[in-house]
C-alpha cells in the first residue's frame, strides 16, 4: 500500500506552496488579463452594434433626403415644362394676332388703292367724256361722223384704261 514517509509529505508541501505561488503570481494576473480582454471585446461588439445602428439611421436619412430631392427635382422639371408650354402658347397667340393685324392692314391698303384707282379712273373718264363731247359739238357732223367719233373715243378710252392697269 501506500507508505507515508517524509518524502511524500515534503512533496505534498512543495506542491501546495507551488500552487499558492502560482495562484498569486500567474493565475490572478492571467485571469485579470483574460477578464480585461473579454470586457474589451464585449465593449467593442457593443460599440460596433451602436455604430451599425447609427449607420442604418444615417442611411435611412440619406434615402429620405434623396427621395425628397428627387420629388423636388421632378416638381421643378414639371414647373419648367408648364412655364415653357405657357410661354410657347402665348408666343403663338401673339404671332396669330400680329398676322391678323397684318391681314387687316393689307386689306385696308388694298381697299384704299382700289378706291383711289376707281376715283382716278372716274376722273379720266369724265375728262375724256368732256373731250369727246367737245369734239362732237365742235364738228357737228352727220350721224356717220358722230358714230365714227364715238368709236374713236371708245377705242382711245380702252387704250388709256389698259395702259393705266399695266
Amino acid at each position: 500500500m501506500i507508505e507515508i514517509n517524509a518524502t511524500i509529505l515534503a512533496q505534498i508541501l512543495n506542491f501546495l506552496i507551488l500552487v499558492v505561488i502560482l495562484r498569486a503570481v500567474a493565475y490572478k494576473p492571467v485571469a485579470r488579463l483574460l477578464q480585461q480582454r473579454s470586457d474589451k471585446i464585449r465593449n467593442d461588439l457593443e460599440q460596433a452594434d451602436a455604430d451599425k445602428k447609427a449607420a442604418e439611421q444615417t442611411l435611412t436619412q440619406y434615402k429620405a433626403q434623396l427621395a425628397d430631392a428627387q420629388k423636388k427635382a421632378q416638381a421643378i422639371v414639371e414647373k419648367a415644362n408648364v412655364t415653357a408650354r405657357q410661354e410657347h402658347d402665348a408666343a403663338v397667340a401673339e404671332t396669330r394676332k400680329e398676322i391678323e393685324r397684318m391681314k387687316q392692314t393689307a386689306q385696308a391698303e388694298i381697299e384704299n388703292e382700289r378706291n383711289r384707282a376707281f376715283e382716278e379712273m372716274k376722273s379720266q373718264i369724265v375728262t375724256l367724256s368732256l373731250a369727246a363731247a367737245g369734239k362732237v359739238v365742235s364738228k357737228n357732223l352727220d350721224t356717220k361722223e358722230n358714230d365714227k367719233l364715238v368709236n374713236e373715243f371708245i377705242s382711245s378710252l380702252n387704250k388709256d384704261m389698259f395702259a393705266d392697269m399695266k
